[in-house]
Parts: C-alpha cells; structure tokens; sequence
C-alpha cells in the first residue's frame, strides 16, 4: 500500500475544520493529540468528561500538577477562564446538546454512520465509558482513525460487526488515506493522498465509496 499518514497528520488534518471557540470533547487516546494541532488564529475550548472546560496543553515533563487530569488521566493545564465542575453537571454539557464537536477514535465505522469504538475482548475495556453520551450529545461528530486494522481489513465497512457506541451518530472520517463524510447512508469521498488511486483506496475500504464532486489532494504537513 502508498504511503499513510502518521496518527500526528491525521490529528492535524482533523483540526483544521475546528471552528474558533468551538466547544470540544477529545475522546481518550490518539483524539487527544488534536489538541496540539489548532490552527493559528483559533482557539477551541475543550472539554473533558471528569469536570474541566477550558484546559490547554500538557505541561512541560516534571511539572506536572496530578490533581489536573483529563479523562484519559493525562497531566493538563489551564487556560484563562477555566472552569471546573461535578461529573454529572459534566455529563448534563453532554447530554444537553452543549458540545459543538466530538472527535473519536474508532474500531468500525459503518457507512450508515454507526460507530464501534469500544470491544470486550481479551484486551478490551469493562465498558463503553462516556463516549455512548458524546455521539449523541455532540452537534458534530467526527472519527479519526487509521483506514485499516493492523491486519489490513478494513474499518470501515457496510455494518459494524462489534458493540456499537451509536447509531447513525458519524458524520466524517478522517482516517490514514483520506477524508470521508457520510452522506444519506453512504461513504462519500472528500479527499485522499494524491498517490493513492481510487481503486486502490476501493480495494481496502469495505463498502462502496461514492463521489459528489471534485475529490481534492490530502495534503498535510510533515510532522
């Protein structure tokens, strides 16, 4: 297979549609490193389920303060105006419609739209966290993800064979190859590496993507 992008140019890629001052959950893992990414000129206000809105970047290594975490445990900083709160006013942001993005990692993603990013396998997790409350709670949800499993099967197919987190809940993919929305049910091409033909993005994407004008080139950055 061509070239892919790294988990950093995904994230980047990812950033660039974030709106300033967008009000933003990042789920746990490889989402969190959109954080870094912001385009000059934009600030997004982020939020995290265990009661911060409002933090900013990892400290500096050895200045860490461990009573300021995001929900994956991870040092954080604060910015002007933060705020902190119980769990549950936390969730109430979610479940109220108050979060203008959510950005997920994904096992599956089915071209209906539906997410599976959460397994109880050998090497799962007990359960699937708050990320069931931000796919429907989020005015916009996006995956970012690499476009096949390390076994190269595709992840994004016509239905999720695992435990699905949502329903008809993603609206866009960014994932190692291309960008893709889901539009009406189907995958729709948006962009992909200029190396990469269509066939050959077809080959290892396990349902039909479909065309609605110009497809543009996946340039990012070398980071």
């Amino acid at each position: 297979m061509t070239t892919k992008l790294s988990n950093a140019q995904i994230a980047w890629r990812a950033a660039q549609d974030i709106a300033d001052g967008a009000y933003v959950n990042l789920g746990i893992g490889f989402p969190e490193m959109v954080a870094k990414f912001q385009p000059p000129g934009r600030q997004a206000v982020f939020h995290t389920e265990n009661g911060v809105l409002g933090f900013g970047e990892a400290p500096a290594p050895g200045t860490e303060d461990w009573d300021l975490i995001n929900a994956g445990k991870k040092a954080i900083t604060l910015k002007p105006g933060a705020a902190f709160f119980h769990h549950a006013d936390s969730f109430a942001m979610v479940r109220g419609g108050h979060l203008d993005v959510a950005i997920l990692g994904a096992y599956e993603v089915a071209e209906n739209g539906d997410l599976a990013n959460w397994s109880t396998g050998p090497k799962g997790v007990p359960a699937v966290g708050g990320a069931m409350d931000l796919v429907h709670g989020a005015r916009r949800v996006a995956v970012i993800t690499d476009h096949v499993t390390k076994d190269g099967k595709p992840k994004l197919l016509e239905r999720c064979t695992l435990p699905l987190t949502g329903v008809g809940c993603v609206t866009r993919i960014y994932t190692s190859l291309a960008v893709i929305d889901i539009d009406n049910g189907r995958f729709v091409l948006r962009e992909k590496l200029p190396s990469l033909s269509f066939d050959e993005l077809q080959a290892v994407t396990g349902a039909k993507l479909h065309l609605d004008g110009p497809v543009a080139d996946l340039i990012v950055p070398e980071i």
